[in-house]
């Protein structure tokens, strides 16, 4: 992936975690801060595999996951 790509993916990365702060509804909140976690797992991997990026959105990821199925 291009250097350029890459940023562009860390900077939607950030947008949707900074919009799950602003909105209200938990299930829309773990939704778009689980989009922004994945977009960090992804923007850390091309990065040079940037393990401190990666490992723990990774995690959040897993949590996100966990309450949007226990819910549902």
């Amino acid at each position: 992936m291009s250097p350029e790509i890459t940023n562009f993916v860390g900077y939607g990365a950030s947008f949707f975690v900074v919009l799950s702060f602003i909105l209200k509804d938990l299930r829309k909140i773990r939704i778009v801060n689980l989009v922004g976690c994945m977009l960090f797992v992804i923007y850390g991997i091309y990065s040079n595999y940037l393990w401190p990026i990666i490992i723990p959105n990774a995690i959040l990821c897993g949590i996100q996951v966990f309450h949007l199925v226990k819910k549902s």
